[in-house]
């Protein structure tokens, strides 16, 4: 494996080496695998849920024993788009195992055989498109069947799961539900960072996937972890870094994972070898990293209906805002009304610029927060 320029990775998962900690949490989502488990994975964004997982499928004694799928399903509106996505990420996973482990998929999902060929050489491509899928539940049913027969076990892990209960069709929760439990050669992990809503799907009494799952909460890595693993990449690259700053950084925004890394990985970008990095070099880093992202918000917020933008600005000036359709909430930010903030506050949910978590609401982007901050 080629070394990093930066060791603080902010996308996707190297190796062990530039992943902090989450020895328990490992132990604990790979011990419920390996027994039989379907887990329910919550966080809030950016913790770092994807990473845990993929590091778990790069285990050794699970890559050697198992095939592992992980398909992520935000920008998914449909079943179908899921089912599309699902087939995907197993084909591209099964490829590596060779000719044999992909016909076993090929041969299953029969309605998507004519957008998956093989080479000379047996490696496939897939150009199936989305019209392709003509009834979903019948390939869906499909790709149950191949994991069911598969000639390893399977864990398929299916990112920001909570998406599903957007779907336009009826009873989707029931469909999969349905499908996985008859599944005995697959586990699932359910992974999702709308506390809410998913944290319902798990718990509701009336709900299909009830008491079928353990239930993990990611919270934040261990700030003498997370010193001690910032500290030891700046050594190993001949700089230095003080624990006040990564304390810093972690305090500021509340041991969010990927706001953790980025912020280092722009610390340890400016900081030059030999050098110490100190606190008071964090303005700096934060300043580049808003200013990358200026254009990008300013165009958010161009597009963005007025009474949205009140409310979103009026938000991030609270912090952590309650009862926003309060008397005192909507005099106190001068907005037009309670029902307008009503029909405002389900848009900026709905379109993730906002998070609601035990009765409040806040601005999830903490740079967005920033620069509005700087700008309102």
């Amino acid at each position: 494996m080629k070394k990093p320029l930066n060791p603080f990775i902010t996308s996707g998962y190297l190796s062990h080496e530039y992943f902090c900690d989450r020895e328990n949490e490992s132990e604990q989502l790979l011990g419920e695998l390996k027994n039989g488990n379907n887990i329910a994975l919550i966080s809030t964004r950016r913790m770092g849920k994807t990473g845990l997982v993929q590091h778990c499928f790069k285990h050794p004694q699970i890559e050697k024993n198992y095939y592992t799928f992980f398909v992520d399903i935000y920008a998914t509106k449909s079943l179908r788009d899921f089912v599309f996505y699902l087939s995907k990420v197993i084909l591209e996973e099964l490829k590596p195992y060779g000719r044999k482990a992909l016909e076993g998929f090929w041969n299953s999902v029969k309605s998507l055989q004519a957008g998956i060929s093989f080479d000379a050489a047996g490696i496939p491509s897939f150009h199936a498109q989305l019209g392709d899928i003509h009834i979903a539940e019948n390939t869906l049913e499909e790709i149950f069947y191949y994991l069911g027969k598969a000639d390893r076990h399977c864990f398929v892990a299916i990112d920001e799961f909570q998406q599903i209960a957007g779907y336009p069709e009826k009873n989707i929760e029931a469909l999969l539900r349905t499908g996985i439990q008859h599944c005995k050669n697959a586990n699932f992990i359910f992974a999702g960072s709308q506390r809410n809503t998913l944290g319902n799907m798990f718990t509701g009494t009336s709900r299909p996937f009830y008491q079928s799952v353990s239930i993990m909460h990611l919270e934040s890595i261990n700030i003498d972890r997370y010193i001690e693993f910032a500290c030891e990449h700046f050594k190993k690259a001949k700089k230095q870094i003080t624990p006040e700053t990564v304390k810093t950084v972690y305090e500021m925004f509340d041991g969010i994972t990927w706001y953790m890394q980025k912020i280092l990985n722009t610390l340890f970008s400016i900081t030059p070898t030999g050098k110490l990095c100190n606190t008071g070099m964090l303005p700096d880093a934060i300043r580049l990293i808003v200013d990358s992202y200026k254009y990008t918000y300013e165009e958010i917020l161009f597009r963005m209906p007025e009474k949205q933008k009140e409310l979103l600005i009026a938000i991030n000036k609270e912090g952590r805002a309650k009862s926003v359709t309060s008397g005192s909430f909507v005099h106190k930010y001068k907005l037009p009304s309670a029902s307008s903030v009503q029909s405002a506050i389900k848009a900026l949910l709905e379109k993730d610029f906002i998070t609601f978590e035990q009765g409040e609401y806040y601005i999830y982007d903490r740079f967005l927060g920033l620069w509005l901050k700087e700008n309102f």
